[in-house]
């Protein structure tokens, strides 16, 4: 297995239909650079989604913080991408983890520029179901849906179609 470093919307999404250990069971590593951490505690465990999960986690060993060295070059390519995004991305660079788990298309397009692999929540579904982690997605993506999470109608479809229950 792999390590992978993960942006604040999986950690957020997975810890809502409470599925935030998938990642630890389907990676060797789990990490978080310390802005993305800040993101999700910024409101105080408990009041904001993920908070509570994310600090067990990390107290647990679950998921590793880290600090972004290369902040000058996260300023250079702000814009149209959140810092936090940014810091998965350099992150996982000057890590050497080659995959990162962000949901957001425009992210995951940076990482392919940097010739990453990238993977978002609903591909963590597939993968632990793949693994028997879960027995069904379907489940999962309702569950999704009612917190909020939005999966267009056609990829809703396709993840089903991957995970053979179309």
């Amino acid at each position: 297995m792999a390590k992978i470093v993960s942006n604040a919307s999986p950690i957020i999404a997975l810890s809502r239909i409470g599925l935030l250990s998938l990642g630890f069971q389907l990676f060797d590593g789990v990490y978080v650079p310390n802005g993305v951490y800040e993101e999700i505690m910024h409101s105080g465990i408990g009041s904001r989604p993920g908070a509570t999960e994310m600090k067990r986690a990390v107290a647990d060993g679950s998921i590793t913080l880290f600090a972004v060295k290369d902040q000058n070059l996260i300023g250079k390519l702000s814009g149209k991408l959140h810092r936090g995004e940014l810091e998965v991305i350099v992150g996982a660079k000057e890590l050497g983890i080659q995959t990162v788990l962000i949901d957001e298309k425009a992210a995951r397009n940076l990482a392919d520029t940097f010739l990453m692999d990238s993977i978002g929540t609903l591909g963590i579904l597939i993968l632990a179901k793949r693994a028997k982690l879960v027995n069904d997605v379907q489940p999962y993506l309702d569950a999704l849906l009612s917190t909020g999470f939005r999966i267009h109608k056609d990829i809703y479809r396709r993840i089903l179609q991957e995970a053979g229950e179309s």
